[in-house]
């Protein structure tokens, strides 16, 4: 009896652990601040993955954003990352912040999330209609060393605008500028971010403001002469009291990977996302526009040959 209910017993242990879920490869994704759209990326990411092959166990962490996550994945820290596409272009050409470090050679994309749009925004009192219009007046060009000041600077000398002399630059941190244009310190502000943003929602809801448009022809041929940004509007309604599209540029957040990743994993995650797309686009306002078409074009680096396996047999590419 008792050789037969120990027999029983193993039987029914050997049972339940074949039924529990084999974790084929515990992952990592790297986002950035969690009150930002990145790490929605990654925690979105890992959840459609999981719920498109349960046997992967993904974990979205926080990190300081693109430059920390495209080092993370040169060193193995991390599976997956999302990164500025302008970022990831600098590092795989040895560029930025990578000129000293060295290239990341092996870098590569999965598809493209949402854009991250350059923006001029100004209070709607002042009689700033066009981006020539600054003139005289204060503006905020973003604090030294960040991304929205170089992208300013880019506009403002698309335009022959001196910085020095044509207005009153600001050098302010983006929550800083949000209350001076709210408090009239500032005509207006550079901008690029995730759309929508509470940078912009905030002060929208206190004074009315305008948006510029940044799609003049000089803007187009400075895009096409970058592969890291593209063309791309703003619809109408995103903010209080702008209510028609908005036309500008943006770097787009890229999932990125490291070239030594398993195919099939990264062909798992590319088709977790692209098959429940819905899902993704319901899950955050920054991914209610997303379209596979954009999702493949707003790559800089190579794609990962697991995610060009996935487009190939949908005959995408």
């Amino acid at each position: 009896m008792r050789r037969s209910s120990l027999l029983a017993l193993l039987a029914l242990l050997a049972a339940g652990l074949t039924a529990l879920p084999a974790h084929a490869r515990d992952l990592t994704f790297g986002g950035a601040s969690i009150t930002g759209v990145y790490y929605q990326v990654a925690q979105h990411g890992c959840r459609l993955l999981e719920q498109h092959k349960p046997e992967y166990n993904c974990v979205g962490r926080p990190t300081q954003g693109s430059v920390f996550n495209i080092n993370a994945l040169s060193q193995g820290s991390i599976d997956f990352g999302v990164a500025q596409s302008d970022r990831a272009w600098q590092a795989i050409n040895g560029q930025a912040e990578w000129e000293r470090r060295g290239a990341f050679e092996g870098l590569r994309s999965l598809f493209a999330m949402h854009p991250e749009t350059v923006m001029l925004v100004v209070r709607a009192d002042s009689d700033i209609h066009a981006v020539e219009d600054i003139k005289g007046h204060t503006i905020n060009v973003g604090n030294p060393g960040s991304g929205q000041r170089r992208n300013a600077m880019d506009v403002l000398e698309i335009y022959g605008i001196d910085p020095r002399s044509d207005i009153r630059a600001r050098n302010l941190q983006q929550y800083e500028a949000s209350r001076a244009l709210v408090d009239g310190q500032v005509d207006g502000f550079f901008y690029t971010v995730g759309n929508p943003s509470a940078a912009i929602e905030e002060p929208a809801n206190t004074v009315d403001i305008r948006m510029i448009p940044l799609d003049s022809d000089a803007i187009r041929a400075f895009v096409d002469e970058r592969p890291y940004y593209v063309m791309t509007r703003i619809p109408a309604g995103t903010y209080p009291g702008v209510d028609e599209d908005i036309g500008t540029y943006a770097v787009t957040a890229t999932v990125v990977t490291h070239a030594d990743m398993d195919e099939a994993v990264a062909y798992d995650l590319t088709a977790a996302v692209f098959e429940q797309i819905d899902d993704l686009r319901n899950a955050h306002a920054a991914f209610r526009h997303l379209e596979p078409e954009a999702m493949m074009e707003g790559v800089s680096v190579d794609l990962h040959p697991g995610a060009l396996r996935y487009y190939e047999e949908q005959g995408w590419r």
